[in-house]
This record gives structure tokens, sequence and C-alpha cells, in this order.
């Protein structure tokens, strides 16, 4: 194909990135091969295009067997789901000898399977067609000869193709975790305080430094709701959330910036107070509402950029989310409500300061009255019944 097949390369290229919602995740040196991922959920996880004079069956059936095998190596690292992948070989002419049986079925290679198709100059509109169809969008069958042209179409889809994923970085990396540390060191100041004045598991300490303590709150205490976040109960537990509140609060506050992510955090944390002083009796303390709190703002990305939630995060959270709520049921004296309330509160909170550069104002205002309807909620429960518990 010469210039015509560099023209094609680069023409599906641009096409999937620029309108159909791909991004090019690799592209080889001499660029002559490319790796696209679609940006939402698409039958193939992976659309491989490479310009590649075939001579023989047998080099495409060992570029099909080399490719297959280095993806699924990269699949089991990156502990990835099964990968269907479509390998778009662009060639001058078909190989010589018998070669469509290569191809006929998927190629299967540990959980990887790749489907192969070959597109030439006496196929070519056929198998553009072909390919819109595997990938359920409209592709063009016009090809130029024009240097320039292709030229065009490289330099569009690279520079499109890079803003994108610049932008979603930037999402990830919008400030910078200034109170996530300024929480860290004030939670260690506030356990050496304790250990001096008698000790983090002393009840009478915990009290008197402002612990969720029912009855001074129904006494009008109300500071009680936010002081436990600084608070923890022996060295293990400050260990545990200061790790916590370093790797998921600095996300957070990364994200959405530090006069928010205090928000976040402050109002988690009350939430995850209130929630278990409406359902629990006990005296507790710790940030693990508020760091619960951090874990809903992360999920309302999946509400407003599921896409991108579930190609980063999103597994791997809610796992964690899962797992550490069924411990909180399956261990005795952890104060699960206060977890659940932090996560309510942080999903809430999120919603209705939003991410940065979002101004959503309907999903605002439903964040700010969900908000008060739990804050108001949880409290009236408390008064009233707290006592009965």
């Amino acid at each position: 194909m010469g210039i015509s097949g560099d023209n094609l390369f680069w023409k599906l290229t641009h096409e999937a990135v620029t309108r159909h919602d791909y991004q090019i995740i690799r592209l080889s040196e001499d660029e002559q091969e490319v790796l696209l991922g679609p940006y939402k959920n698409k039958e193939f996880q992976i659309v491989r295009f490479i310009r590649m004079d075939l001579d023989w069956g047998r080099e495409l059936h060992q570029d099909i067997e080399r490719t297959a095998g280095h993806i699924d190596r990269i699949r089991k690292q990156s502990w990835k789901h099964p990968i269907q992948l479509l390998n778009v070989y662009i060639s001058t002419y078909p190989p010589v000898d018998e070669w469509e049986f290569r191809i006929d079925k998927p190629h299967q290679e540990g959980q990887t399977t790749i489907k192969s198709i070959v597109v030439h100059k006496d196929n070519e509109a056929e198998m553009v067609f072909y390919l819109a169809q595997l990938l359920g969008v409209s592709l063009s069958s016009d090809n130029s000869l024009d240097p320039n042209e292709t030229a065009r179409l490289r330099s569009e889809a690279i520079t499109y193709s890079n803003r994108r994923i610049k932008e979603e970085r930037q999402i990830f990396n919008f400030g910078k975790p200034i109170f996530t540390y300024l929480f860290t060191a004030l939670q260690i100041l506030m356990f050496i305080l304790l250990e001096a004045a008698g000790g983090s598991q002393n009840t009478q300490v915990l009290i008197q430094f402002g612990a969720k303590y029912n009855p001074s709150i129904i006494n009008g205490e109300w500071w009680r709701f936010f002081t436990p976040i600084i608070l923890h109960i022996g060295m293990l537990h400050l260990l545990m959330n200061t790790l916590a509140l370093i790797y998921i609060g600095s996300a957070v506050e990364r994200m959405y910036g530090s006069v928010k992510f205090l928000f976040i955090y402050l109002f988690a944390g009350a939430a995850g107070t209130l929630a278990s002083f409406a359902l629990s009796p006990s005296i507790s303390a710790g940030a693990s509402g508020a760091i619960f709190g951090c874990f809903g703002a992360l999920l309302y990305l999946g509400i407003i950029k599921p896409n991108l939630f579930f190609r980063t995060i999103g597994s791997n959270l809610i796992f964690i989310i899962v797992l550490n709520l069924l411990f909180g049921f399956a261990v005795p004296n952890i104060d699960n409500a206060g977890h659940i309330g932090g996560l309510l509160g942080g999903f809430l909170a999120a919603l209705t300061v939003q991410l940065p550069k979002q101004n959503k104002w309907g999903l605002r205002l439903l964040g700010a009255f969900l908000s008060i309807l739990l804050i108001a909620g949880a409290y009236i429960y408390g008064i009233h019944f707290a006592w009965i518990i």
C-alpha cells in the first residue's frame, strides 16, 4: 500500500481516537503499531492496528502468538480480567500462501483472546466496513495518497489522545495533601497527650478529651461530634487510621483540593459520630468515620465519571470498602455505625461540593438536601432514642 497503507493506518487511528472514544495506550517507536483502549465499555478492551506487509501466512501466525503471549503476561501482572483484543493488520498485499485458516477462529492464550483481520489493497473497503461492525462504529473507507494528509492525521490523533490523558490525570492531581498531613500530625499529637494524661484507653481520659459520649452530647456538648476525629484508642488504632489517612486522604485531597477536602473530611467525621450516637451507646473515638468519608468521596467519582472510575480505582476501592465493612460486622467492638455514617456523609459532602471545574447545581442541591436530612435524622433519632439502646 505504501503511502496509502500508512494513511489508512493513521486514518483508522484518528477516527477511533477523535470520534469514537479510544485512547492511544502505546505507539511503537517506528510508529508502525498502535494499541488503543476504549474510554467506555466495549467488546474489545484493546484494539491493535499494525502496519505490516505480510509475505507468508506463518508471519501472521507468529505475530499473533507473540502478541497474545505478551498481552496475557501484562494481564497477569496487573491482575486484569480476561482481555479481548482485536488485531488489525494493514498490508499492501495478502500473504502469498494459504493464510485465511490462521485467522478463521480467535486465538486463545491464557485469558487473552485475539481476533484478527487483514486489510489489504484488494479488500480494503470490505474490511473497513467489517471493522466498523466489530467496533460498533462508523468508519470511512476513503483513503488518500497525500503524505501531508497522513502527517495531519498522525499529529491530530496523537495530540488529541495526549490531551485527554492529561485531562484525566489532572482529575487525580488537582491539589496538594496539606490538610491530610495536618490531621495526621494532629492525631499523633493528641495521642501523645492522651497517653500523658493517663492513657488513650482510659475511659475518663477519653471523655475528658472529647470522645463520643452520648450523655454529654444529649446535655448539649455538640463539639463531641467533631473532637473524636482526632482521638484514638490504643497504638494499633492510631497506626491503622494514620496509614489509611495518609493513603486515602491524600488521594481525595489531590482530587478535590484542600478546601473541599476539609469540608468532606469534617462533615464525614461528624456524620460518622452522629450515626454512632444514634445507634451505639459505647464511648468511641477515631478518624475511621472521616476516612470512610474519603472512600465515599472517591465513590462519587463513580457516579460522575463511571468509565474513568472503573478503569482506574473502581474495582479495588469497592473491594476495600466491602472488606472493611464485613470486618466490622464480624469483629466485636468495631463501630460499624460510625463507618457507614462516615461513608454516606463523605459521599453526600462530595455530591454537594463536587469535583473541581464541575458545577452541576441539580446535584449540588440534592447533595445539600440529603446531607441535611442525614444529619437532622440521625441527631433527632439519637436525642430521642439513644438512651434506650
